[in-house]
This record gives C-alpha cells, sequence and structure tokens, in this order.
C-alpha cells in the first residue's frame, strides 16, 4: 500500500470569458508545467443557485447580480489543484484581480482586458478553498496520485 500526503489544495475556475476564447489549454497547462498537480476537473454549465452559493459573500453589493449573471452566461471550468503553497502560487500565477495591474507573464496579465471579464478565479485563502471545492466537488470526483515528478520537484 502507497502512503500518499495529501497537500493543500485550492479551487479555481476558468471563467466564461476564457472558455468562450478558448483559452482553457492554455491555463491549465500553466498550471501543469509550474508542477501543480490537478487532482479535479469538470466543464459545469452553472445554475443560478451554485453561483448565487459561490459568489453568496458579495450579496447585497452593487457587482454580485452582474456576477452570477456573468458566470451563468457560459460553461466554466472547475478545477481542483494540489501542492505545497498551491494557493499564493496560483493566486501569484493568476495575477491582480484587475488585468490592467496584472503583470505579463500572469494569467490575467496575458490574457484579461476588463475587471468584470478577468478570465480566472482562484481561492484566495485555506478556509474559502476547502468551502469552494466542497461546492464545486465530491470527494468522489477528486483523484489522489503521485505525479511521477513529484520526487524531482519536492526535497
Amino acid at each position: 500500500m502507497v502512503n500518499i500526503m495529501v497537500k493543500e489544495r485550492t479551487f479555481v475556475m476558468i471563467k466564461p470569458d476564457a472558455v468562450q476564447r478558448g483559452f482553457i489549454g492554455d491555463i491549465i497547462s500553466r498550471f501543469e508545467r509550474r508542477g501543480i498537480k490537478l487532482v479535479g476537473l469538470k466543464l459545469v454549465a452553472v445554475d443560478r443557485d451554485l453561483a448565487e452559493k459561490h459568489y453568496g459573500i458579495h450579496k447585497g453589493k452593487p457587482f454580485f447580480e452582474p456576477t452570477v449573471s456573468y458566470i451563468i452566461s457560459s460553461p466554466v471550468v472547475a478545477m481542483v489543484f494540489e501542492g505545497d503553497n498551491v494557493i499564493e502560487m496560483v493566486r501569484t500565477m493568476m495575477g491582480k484581480t484587475n488585468p490592467i495591474e496584472a503583470l505579463p507573464g500572469t494569467i490575467r496579465g496575458d490574457f484579461g482586458q476588463f475587471i468584470g471579464r478577468n478570465i480566472i478565479h482562484g481561492s484566495d485563502g485555506p478556509d474559502t478553498a476547502a468551502f469552494e471545492i466542497n461546492l464545486w466537488f465530491s470527494d468522489k470526483e477528486l483523484a489522489v496520485y503521485t505525479r511521477i515528478d513529484e520526487k524531482w520537484l519536492h526535497e
């Protein structure tokens, strides 16, 4: 029996603008090339209930309804990544929320144009990651495995 240690996990969503513009493969490959392990992946036609739960923290704010309408307008790609410091690493790779302020080389800096259509979402901390992963995935939908390169990437 192989003993696999579970590392930090984070939720990532490729938003409708990136799906519609054909960036799914480019975005996923950036994470994989960085050595971040993908453990959950699905294309989701998001219903209003799921969108409102996901963005529930913003209910009552002026951007809540436009954000919910945007997320249900097209499929999204929901993912769970795993690794050491994966939340911080993913957020750094995504770049600043406003694509105009995001550095070149980041996902938003390379693909984003407007704050309201900013390509990607990633959990902002461990509590948010746990909430979002449980909202979008069941335990059975998350794979447990060891990538062949893990022993070369980790000390």
